[in-house]
């Protein structure tokens, strides 16, 4: 055998024991160690929780306001999270304040849609419309604080808002797990009042559903869990959105089955789109929001053109 195949043979076999090593004995004091389990791992747990969870409240905000170009930005969300962020950002907080900031934006935002949406009794328009013009409020606030602040704020806070994993730490991970974790459970439990939403809101109430009341569930659990995933990551666009909808493409409208087919779908495309973003242009890293938005769009567009189907999903 070619001594060249046997070196690299070689160099994998060492490679994959220091790996394996790393993993399965996490306690050893090396570098591997420290690489896996302090960098990685926390990371790729965090990718996939936020991945999981901005798939499925698309797959909910789809569902809920009976609009296919619905996603877990449609309300307004992420616009408040970005205030609380970039306030934090501005004044060099660090990070663990920037995600309790950002989440507190994101809970302001929502007590105030709960608020507006409840005079009209949850009707969709209102609901979107009061996501739009709170979605520009914040938008312009942040935009304020851009034009007042120093550079080196400004440029941080881009980068937040384009999407940003490298903040994976313990504690961050701690207080938004739950949240998504817990939320996405308590969706897929109510998958079937998904499905007779769906159906319009007089067939709903036909069918012995109370509709307001299902609907201020959905958009409350919803709403939190996009809040916590901003807080944790930043504004990564896309996902929300392509996955729900290749997941209704393959796996039907049954939306207990969407949920978990979305949430699993949702964690694979961000991991993947997170390695890309850290490996594609080394030693600099792309946000993560950037690769989801073009590798999301394209596939969006390729799969629209394509598909016969599309039109009846």
């Amino acid at each position: 055998m070619n001594k060249k195949i046997l070196l690299f043979l070689g160099l994998l076999a060492i490679l994959g024991a220091v790996i394996a090593g790393a993993i399965f004995y996490p306690k050893i004091d090396s570098q591997a160690s420290v690489i896996i389990w302090q960098l990685r791992i926390p990371r790729i747990f965090l990718a996939f929780l936020v991945g999981a969870g901005l798939s499925c409240c698309g797959v909910v905000f789809q569902a809920m306001l009976r609009n296919s170009l619905a996603e877990p930005y449609t309300l307004g969300v992420s616009s408040g999270a970005a205030l609380g962020a970039a306030m934090a950002i501005m004044f060099n907080f660090g990070v663990f304040f920037v995600t309790t900031f950002s989440f507190a934006g994101s809970l302001a935002t929502i007590f105030l849609l709960y608020l507006i949406a409840s005079r009209k009794h949850f009707d969709n328009n209102t609901l979107i419309l009061a996501g739009v013009a709170l979605s520009l409020l914040f938008s312009s606030l942040v935009l304020l604080l851009f034009a007042i602040a120093k550079k080196e704020g400004v440029h941080s806070a881009i980068i937040w808002l384009m999407g940003d994993l490298s903040s994976a730490r313990p504690e961050v991970i701690r207080i938004v797990s739950g949240f998504i974790a817990l939320g996405i459970f308590i969706l897929i439990g109510l998958g079937r009042d998904l499905d007779i939403i769906c159906m319009g809101d007089e067939k709903a109430r036909h069918l012995g559903l109370n509709v307001i009341l299902t609907k201020r569930i959905f958009f409350i659990i919803a709403s939190l869990i996009t809040g916590a995933a901003i807080s944790a990551a930043g504004i990564i666009g896309f996902v929300g959105l392509i996955i729900p909808h290749f997941a209704r493409f393959l796996f039907g409208i049954n939306h207990r089955r969407l949920l978990i087919a979305s949430g699993l779908m949702g964690a694979a495309f961000l991991i993947l789109c997170d390695t890309i973003a850290r490996t594609i242009i080394l030693p600099l890293e792309l946000p993560v929001g950037v690769v989801t938005g073009i590798c999301g769009g394209l596939f969006f567009l390729g799969l629209l053109v394509k598909s016969k189907k599309w039109g009846s999903v």
